[in-house]
């Protein structure tokens, strides 16, 4: 049976083509949790939230909300707060081994359940979750920046909500939105609490910018994270147009995952060198293999979401499938 580390060396490695920035300067936050700063306006208004590194090696993140701090952008009206989340696994990043510090000891993409952060549990993923819950409970309006394993366009994750979508449409990027459910194995920050439940006015948006390390998804983090505090009213256009750099699409496209795939063995393969929104013309045709296991799509014009095998083991969801969104 193969390894994780054999399946990785067979994959294409990606240039790590950015700069980490170093963070150390934000360690002490002005609200009593570290790499958090929050910024009150006195105006009534929204708490908005940009959340970066929610995985340690999703770098774009990082960079936009370093450089937001940087500029001292300042909300007009409500709260705005900018953190970064699993400080401890970007710190431990190893070039050599761009794909290990996703996280530590659990993905902290799957610990927003009240069951699972009230619980006996341990880790640093939910020590450090349970850090962040009082400020994630008081916020309104949030955005989770993400990046993906594989070199893809970007997608906006919009969640299972029709005001989710909603939402992602507001800002008008990137051209693909993509509503889903989240995940069979744990709840997603952007899914936790009232933002996952269709009678609350809180929201939330996860952006996939791109490949972790490419310079696209580093602008890509900076445009959206722009957009969304105009979105939000948090500030005006001239407030940050300085991060803006992408042409709105003339429109929008949305899909609606319907299906997981979930790998079974280590003995798994895509039949093509799949990277993302791939669309399948007809219906049953091999995508790929799980040892004597054939996947095929289950219905015409189905699309491929986040397809790798970067993190491959039983258990593992390898790719999502999706079709045109219908209300």
């Amino acid at each position: 049976m193969k390894t994780l580390e054999q399946v990785r060396a067979a994959l294409k490695p990606y240039p790590v083509e950015v700069q980490f920035p170093d963070l150390s300067q934000w360690k002490t936050g002005n609200c009593g949790i570290d790499y958090i700063h929050s910024f009150d306006s006195g105006t009534p208004g929204p708490h908005v939230l940009i959340m970066a590194l929610t995985h340690g090696n999703e770098v774009s993140g990082a960079i936009a909300v370093d450089a937001l701090l940087r500029s001292g952008v300042r909300p007009r009206q409500g709260r705005l707060s900018l953190g970064f989340a699993n400080i401890q696994a970007y710190q431990r990043f190893d070039p050599q081994d761009i794909d290990a510090t996703r996280f530590i000891d659990e993905d902290m993409n799957r610990v927003w359940l009240p069951s699972t952060l009230d619980g006996p549990r341990d880790s640093a993923e939910l020590r450090r979750a349970r850090e962040l819950r009082p400020l994630i409970d008081s916020v309104d309006l949030l955005l989770d920046i993400h990046s993906m394993h594989e070199e893809s366009p970007p997608l906006m994750m919009c969640g299972a909500c029709a005001k989710g979508l909603a939402f992602a449409q507001s800002l008008g990027v990137p051209a693909t939105i993509v509503a889903d459910a989240g995940h069979a194995n744990g709840r997603r920050m952007r899914d936790y609490g009232g933002f996952g439940d269709a009678a609350s006015p809180k929201n939330a948006l996860l952006i996939e910018t791109g490949q972790h390390f490419s310079k696209t998804s580093e602008r890509v983090a900076l445009d959206v994270a722009a957009r969304f505090l105009i979105a939000t009213q948090a500030v005006v256009e001239a407030d940050v147009s300085t991060f803006l750099s992408q042409e709105k699409p003339a429109a929008q496209q949305c899909l609606q995952v319907t299906d997981p795939v979930i790998a079974h063995s280590m003995d798994f393969s895509f039949t093509d060198d799949f990277r993302g929104l791939e669309r399948i013309s007809h219906a049953g045709t091999v995508i790929a293999r799980d040892a004597q296991r054939e996947i095929v799509t289950p219905y015409d014009n189905c699309v491929l979401i986040q397809p790798s095998l970067r993190h491959l083991g039983q258990g593992v969801t390898v790719v999502r499938l999706a079709r045109d969104y219908r209300q």
